[in-house]
């Protein structure tokens, strides 16, 4: 069936997505307090979610050349469900990772470390595609978010960065992108320096 993004069928894939998000976060938010009660550790500062743009969606299928049905968006577009962990320090994000794979129910399909290898741009982050189950009255499905996981200072970097590209008409100058490159190593130090502190 073709993609129609304002028909009501497009509201309840959209709806799903947004269940998908509730059981991941809800998930997150109890980790978080757990580890503030019994080890007296912010292990996550912060979680924020989005479901990703009707545009967004159709201009990545356009790009990947995905026929604009129901079956091949959900197939392909693994990141239409988003939930970002922000924590304080690099090592967090591996406990972070370790948890989640734990979580009862919850099936991982894939990461990418970009904390080990950052991106030419200079991003830095631990991304995690899930399948998470969501149980409706009917039926019981699994649905695909993606987890991103990042120190605080790398989603500093990473919100100012996403700014000046759509600043510079997404198409940052050779100067703007060395410079951010730059500053990308001045964070890695900086969270360096920070797990040394707290170590």
């Amino acid at each position: 069936e073709k993609i129609e993004f304002n028909s009501k069928n497009y509201e309840k894939i959209e709806f799903i997505y947004g269940i998908a998000i509730k059981e991941i976060k809800h998930k997150l938010e109890i980790l978080k307090e757990e580890y503030k009660m019994f080890y007296d550790y912010d292990l996550i500062d912060h979680i924020s979610e989005r479901i990703k743009s009707k545009e967004s969606i159709s201009k990545k299928m356009t790009k990947k050349g995905i026929d604009f049905t129901y079956s091949k968006m959900i197939e392909n577009i693994n990141d239409i469900a988003g939930v970002r962990v922000i924590c304080p320090l690099k090592k967090d994000i591996y406990t972070i990772r370790k948890l989640i794979t734990n979580l009862p129910g919850i099936k991982i399909l894939k990461e990418k470390d970009y904390i080990t290898n950052p991106k030419k741009s200079g991003y830095s982050s631990y991304h995690m595609i899930l399948e998470v189950p969501v149980t409706l009255s009917k039926n019981s499905v699994y649905v695909k978010v993606e987890v991103q996981i990042r120190t605080m200072a790398m989603d500093f970097w990473a919100s100012l960065e996403h700014k000046m590209k759509y600043k510079n008409n997404k198409d940052a100058s050779k100067n703007v992108s060395k410079e951010l490159v730059q500053c990308a190593k001045i964070v890695n130090k900086l969270d360096n320096k920070m797990l040394l502190l707290n170590s």
